[in-house]
């Protein structure tokens, strides 16, 4: 059993942001914060959510502007730092909620290109960090025609949607993983061209200020991801400049570790560092 807590908190702007909260039954060990990927939504991570909170970690999880529940424009930003200001008020909602205990952060995909940028600018507070498929290398949705498209656009029609071109089939190695997401009436399929311009911009800001990140970090990767690529988070490791860091690459794996057919195993090893980081 859990306890189970939605709420709303303002974003940049004043935007209404919809949130989770999942809680132990007994007192809490620590806070993870999920930071999910384009286009998804925080009830994407049940997985996460089933393995992690019975052994007493409560996950907070909210849906970033534009995606899911959220107010905003679908899958725009006037600026790339509104998430990472959105992700500050919410880290700082937390923390108040949690009185203290030990607070990590877990960024998947894009959410943890994300993380990345809000690491290398705001550690305090923060006990240490997960990064998921992190996009740090993105290869299958920055195709050479949109970037040319999105850039030539973005200045006089930055809200115009176009496709994501993501590709359901590699997110997961499991069937009923992919359908439930071709079902789900809160996944966005489509993105801002301005949207593609910041995040285009984001990805080599987030590779240069990797120095800077000196918490405790794991890395997990899909060794199989073709949306983003396993040697982003190869350079992660390398550039990190933490000295408690640590890389896994599970070889058959698609985009969504936490998804795949393994997950039990990654969510072990997960829980593993966590047992070791939260007691530190």
């Amino acid at each position: 059993m859990m306890l189970h807590v939605e709420g709303t908190l303002r974003g940049v702007g004043g935007i209404p942001l919809y949130y989770q909260v999942w809680q132990p039954d007994g007192p809490a060990r620590a806070a993870i914060v999920i930071v999910h990927g384009i286009g998804e939504h925080s009830g994407r991570y049940a997985n996460v959510v089933d393995h992690l909170v019975p052994p007493g970690y409560a996950v907070w999880a909210n849906d970033h502007r534009g995606h899911g529940r959220s107010a905003g424009h679908p899958v725009h930003v006037d600026r790339w730092d509104e998430y990472i200001e959105d992700l500050r008020a919410f880290v700082s909602l937390v923390t108040r909620e949690m009185g203290g205990l030990p607070l990590f952060l877990y960024g998947h995909s894009m959410g943890g290109l994300i993380a990345v940028e809000y690491l290398e600018r705001h550690q305090e507070g923060l006990r240490g960090a997960i990064l998921s498929t992190a996009a740090i290398q993105p290869v299958g949705v920055a195709k050479p025609y949109l970037v040319a498209l999105v850039r030539a656009l973005s200045p006089i029609a930055p809200r115009l949607p176009i496709p994501t071109g993501l590709d359901v089939s590699t997110l997961s190695r499991d069937p009923a993983v992919v359908q439930a997401y071709r079902d789900d009436p809160l996944v966005r399929r489509t993105a801002t061209v301005r949207f593609g311009t910041e995040g285009l911009a984001a990805v080599p800001r987030a590779r240069a200020g990797l120095g800077a990140i000196r918490l405790p970090v794991l890395i997990i990767h899909g060794g199989a991801d073709r949306l983003n690529s396993p040697e982003g988070s190869r350079f992660a490791f390398e550039h990190i400049a933490s000295a408690d860091k640590m890389l896994r690459i599970y070889p058959e794996t698609y985009h969504e570790p936490h998804n795949d057919v393994n997950h039990a195993e990654v969510l072990r090893d997960i829980e593993g560092w966590l047992d070791q980081h939260s007691a530190a």
